[in-house]
């Protein structure tokens, strides 16, 4: 159950047609960030929260939610 939460920010963000690379061109965060967040290798942050939700159009609780797996 836990994977499904995880893909929820890569879903959006392929929902709305942009690569790692575009994402990170839009925000300024570095694509190998991106990655690592997609893959719940390193924590969001609530800077980096506050940054895609802006950037992606979306709710903060759907990323908040899809870090807790739920």
């Amino acid at each position: 159950m836990r994977r499904v939460g995880q893909r929820v920010g890569k879903i959006i963000r392929e929902l709305q047609g942009l690569s790692q690379n575009e994402l990170s061109a839009l925000t300024g965060i570095p694509q190998s960030t991106l990655s690592a967040i997609e893959h719940d290798k390193i924590n969001l942050g609530i800077e980096r929260a506050k940054i895609l939700v802006k950037t992606l159009k979306c709710y903060p609780v759907v990323l908040v939610l899809s870090r807790m797996g739920c």
